[in-house]
């Protein structure tokens, strides 16, 4: 690949850095991720990674643009209210990054849509605010062998992990082995959430994915890091995989996501699910 004087310029501050140089730099053209949910999370994490020089991002967000979303999900602007969420993020993307190639997905991740979305992809990042997403999503990535980087946020609290796909790595079910009650779990919508630190984890995330790209320092595979911004701690807690786990356990009850995600996550009805942290 030769180097444009463009790039040179746009990207010189990471390639000052030994840790990235232009090999890391061209690693970073040359990658792909999906963002799944355009809101508070994922918007800032899609701005910094296509100023990284991420080559290739999807975006999928079935969500219109509403007003209350303007005190954190910052890809969006007051004309976007009312348009699709992955559609007006795009155009942000495009406005840091003509050179980054954007598919937006304007629809629901279902069971039956997970596996095509996230073909193709390097990474995944998770910005949803619903467990039923978050599970299909997890699961989905680790029967393809996908990483994944899952952020959430709520109130003044943030959470911040990573998930490689693989002998030895907890998958997010080790972490969490089933989705808890709706009612326990109140949603940003219901509970709040302080916008700076929708974009302290948006952020955050896009930092460990840009580092899981490059193969670059520790990573938060093995752990969870929590966040509580009224005292201002960072906590990591340690994650181990669960033998008994029913997705990468030693007798694996989940083997296609088609086939048992509705079952497991959404006893009652389908999954048509939402991102709007």
């Amino acid at each position: 690949m030769q180097w444009t004087e463009a790039q040179i310029q746009r990207f010189s501050r990471h390639i000052l850095l030994p840790e990235v140089s232009g090999v890391g730099q061209r690693k970073l053209l040359a990658s792909s991720a999906l963002v799944v949910g355009a809101g508070g999370l994922g918007s800032p994490a899609l701005l910094y990674l296509a100023a990284a020089g991420v080559g290739r991002l999807g975006i999928v967000d079935s969500d219109a643009v509403e007003l209350s979303n303007l005190n954190r999900q910052i890809a969006h602007t007051a004309k976007d209210v009312g348009r699709n969420k992955a559609l007006s993020a795009a155009e942000a993307v495009h406005a840091i990054s003509p050179d980054c190639a954007v598919w937006a997905f304007p629809e629901r991740l279902r069971a039956e849509n997970v596996r095509d979305v996230l073909r193709g992809y390097d990474l995944v990042l998770d910005g949803s605010d619903n467990f039923p997403t978050r599970f299909l999503v997890a699961d989905a990535s680790w029967l393809a062998g996908i990483p994944l980087v899952s952020a959430a946020v709520v109130q003044f609290s943030g959470q911040l992990m990573t998930v490689l796909p693989g002998k030895g790595n907890p998958c997010y079910r080790c972490f969490l082995p089933e989705a808890p009650p709706p009612e326990t779990v109140p949603t940003c919508a219901q509970a709040g959430v302080f916008g700076p630190l929708a974009g302290v984890m948006g952020t955050l995330q896009a930092t460990e994915a840009l580092k899981v790209l490059l193969g670059l320092g520790g990573l938060l595979a093995h752990a969870t890091l929590v966040v509580d911004a009224l005292d201002w701690t960072f906590l990591t807690a340690r994650r181990e995989p669960d033998p008994a786990c029913a997705l990468c356990g030693s007798e694996p009850t989940i083997h296609d996501v088609s086939e048992t995600h509705e079952a497991l996550c959404c006893p009652g009805g389908r999954c048509e699910l939402e991102h709007t942290t």
